[in-house]
């Protein structure tokens, strides 16, 4: 399992439409094949910038899903409300202590 972590920048005015179609589609991201996990943060000293954490069973999952209609609706939809480049990273979790 690995987690794929997205960080991203909108414009404040935004943010409300970003947080909406999010909630829509939240259990329809989390019900892809192979996901895990699925969480939303929001910076604490910068409102704008969001950051997804999703888990994935295996990289080929993560790339089903970023070749699926439902990325492609999900992303077209979000890409117009940034004030700046995302960034992404995938990583390997190493520790967890609970």
């Amino acid at each position: 399992m690995f987690v794929r972590i997205v960080k991203m920048s909108f414009h404040e005015e935004q943010i409300p439409k970003f947080l909406a179609n999010f909630d829509q589609m939240k259990e329809k991201i989390r019900g892809a094949e192979g996901n895990r996990l699925l969480e939303l943060y929001q910076d604490k000293g910068n409102p704008c910038i969001f950051f997804t954490y999703s888990y994935w069973e295996t990289e080929a999952d993560l790339e089903r899903y970023r070749q699926s209609v439902l990325f492609d609706e999900v992303w077209t939809f979000t890409k117009k409300l940034f004030n700046d480049k995302p960034e992404a990273w995938s990583v390997d979790k190493v520790v967890t202590l609970l």
